[in-house]
């Protein structure tokens, strides 16, 4: 009989990719960054570009070379400004030039990045900054009032701030600067007293570096704060060994699929001070010396299209509602979109439906796969193969060198049976060292196996007998329904099959009828396609026809979008906050 422990998965890698990948090199993150400096210096690194009247796209870059010196200058001016190593800097920024800089020179300065998503209001922002310790914070202009606003609350001293148009060309960095720097709130007439400008560290530090011996199995390099869709955001400590791992068990798994042709070239889309673009997307674009086309703000689908359409990016990491609105967008329907550059993605943080791969498919002809991760594993842990077979409704295959279980919902040791349910626990060279300042939540996450320390993820999921496994929902979302328990994953699937329905979310609410006080009630908040429409009922009849009775939702709420994280994952609890805040103004 086939065990989790003969790790079923590895005979359907795909040819090229190693079972193991042991022993992981000794090195720190920025490792990859100096060897690709040395080996490949003028190759460009980073794509900053703007859509001009009149002159369309231009673009400006920064080499390997340039990106080394920049950040070295960096962490020397963050060493003299009296960063000790293990000190936390947060970044407040979106995908732009400065971003990867200054990520490159807290590594090196040996402090711990902290990257926070720089759209937050303010008491977020405050929390995970206090919360991290951090006594520098570098900014984009933008949100410098926001950082100023809160700092007396923080240990923050010094703050850094950038203005996105420093790495633009010359001509969009004029007409930034006529038309839309003051308009749109990015000029800084004067920095308060102790604050500076990053190009002035930059210039006052050109040619030097600093002086600071890392050592990749203890030393942290990322505090990566989770997205809190079921409770408070957690910060996750995770060591240069660990980011290290996983970048290259994502190289090796899609360096698998075959492109010896040319280099790849990636498109920066997904939100890099979150660990998916941090590590699927910098960390394994830079382990290749490959270029990253910097896209700051990934909802605007229309510049994401534009710079796919200009610069030819072949792997393109992202999230199913990034996918499904390229799919929907009216150019991409016109045909006015040039597509076909892509040849693979890996999608993630979100369940990706079967009608979004296929037509993403369709109209670019490179191939999406759907993966797996967690930030407690920073990041992948799983993804379909590239060339092989890719089973509808499956995160894929461990990565090389993972330990994966299916594990009892009752006690949360036994192993279940290939095929049944239970919660997904994984070990592997990736897995973060714990919470910060949160022993108790990392005693209840981390938990020793087999000699192993195993992440509980709280996801429910099931591996077939090949190795392939698939979520089922989280844990803390199943829901009670008539005595059976019922999984909104499920649900939202079926609802997502229906050809008027783009965007689905579902989630358990307290039972709307006074004489079934105490219970749950399943309710679905749909997002319909572009000129689409469809009734509550014809949902709901649709759901009849596929689901048992116990699992149709009973209430359906049209709305414009769903509340999601950063990374593309419904917040189904911001559902639930929706539904009873309806409630009470109709008392």
């Amino acid at each position: 009989m086939v065990t989790y422990a003969d790790r079923p998965w590895t005979k359907n890698y795909d040819p090229g990719v190693p079972v193991s990948l042991e022993p992981y090199p000794d090195v720190s993150v920025q490792s990859f960054l100096q060897e690709a400096s040395k080996n490949s210096p003028n190759n460009p690194a980073l794509i900053s570009s703007a859509h001009l009247p009149l002159l369309g796209r231009v673009s400006s870059s920064v080499s390997y070379q340039e990106l080394d010196q920049y950040s070295d200058a960096l962490a020397a001016g963050l060493v003299d400004m009296g960063l000790k190593k293990g000190d936390r800097v947060a970044l407040v920024m979106p995908n732009i030039a400065a971003f990867v800089i200054s990520y490159y020179g807290v590594l090196k300065a040996g402090g711990v990045v902290a990257a926070t998503n720089p759209t937050y209001p303010a008491d977020k922002m405050q929390f995970q900054i206090n919360d991290c310790d951090a006594p520098i914070v570098i900014t984009m202009s933008l949100f410098y009032n926001t950082i100023k606003q809160i700092q007396a609350k923080t240990k923050v001293k010094t703050v850094i701030v950038t203005n996105v148009k420093e790495y633009l060309p010359g001509a969009a960095k004029f007409l930034f600067t006529l038309a839309k720097e003051k308009k749109e709130g990015h000029r800084i007439e004067s920095l308060q007293n102790g604050d500076v400008w990053l190009q002035d560290v930059l210039t006052k530090y050109a040619g030097k570096k600093a002086n600071v011996t890392i050592t990749p199995s203890k030393d942290l390099a990322l505090f990566q704060y989770t997205g809190g869709t079921t409770g408070v955001s957690k910060a996750v400590m995770a060591t240069h060994r660990a980011l290290v791992a996983n970048t290259l068990q994502m190289r090796a798994w899609l360096s698998g699929g075959g492109n010896t042709q040319k280099p790849d070239k990636f498109l920066g889309a997904i939100p890099l001070f979150h660990a998916f673009g941090m590590v699927a997307v910098l960390n394994f674009a830079v382990g290749v010396g490959a270029e990253i086309v910097l896209v700051p703000n990934a909802r605007d689908i229309g510049d994401v299209l534009d710079n796919i359409n200009v610069f030819k990016p072949t792997l393109f990491q992202g999230v199913p509602a990034l996918y499904n609105a390229i799919n929907n967008h009216p150019d991409v329907k016109a045909g006015k979109v040039d597509l076909h550059s892509i040849r693979a993605c890996v999608s993630g943080s979100a369940p990706l439906p079967p009608s979004t791969k296929l037509e993403f498919e369709r109209i670019t002809g490179g191939k999406l796969r759907e993966g797996y991760g967690m930030s407690e594993t920073p990041t992948a842990s799983h993804c379909n193969p590239i060339i092989g077979e890719n089973r509808t409704g499956s995160i894929g295959l461990p990565l090389p060198d993972m330990d994966v279980r299916i594990v009892s919902l009752d006690d949360g040791v036994t192993e279940v049976p290939m095929g049944e349910i239970g919660e997904i626990i994984m070990a592997g060279p990736q897995v973060m060292v714990g919470y910060h300042g949160m022993p108790t939540e990392t005693a209840n996450v981390l938990r020793p196996k087999d000699g192993k320390n195993f992440v509980y993820s709280g996801d429910i999921g099931r591996m077939d007998d090949d190795g392939y496994f698939y979520i089922v929902d989280r844990k803390k979302d199943m829901a009670l329904i008539g005595g059976f328990n019922v999984y909104p994953n499920n649900i939202e699937k079926v609802l997502s099959e229906h050809p008027a329905v783009m965007e689905v979310g579902v989630a358990a609410i307290p039972h709307p009828d006074a004489d079934k006080s105490g219970q749950e009630a399943l309710k679905a908040w749909v997002v319909l396609r572009p000129n689409q429409s469809a009734t509550e009922k014809e949902l709901i009849d649709h759901c009849i026809k596929r689901l048992a009775r116990y699992e149709v939702p009973t209430r359906i709420s049209f709305i414009k979008e769903l509340p999601k994280t950063t990374v593309g994952k419904t917040l189904r609890r911001e559902l639930i906050q929706m539904e009873m805040a309806d409630r009470e103004k109709t008392l």
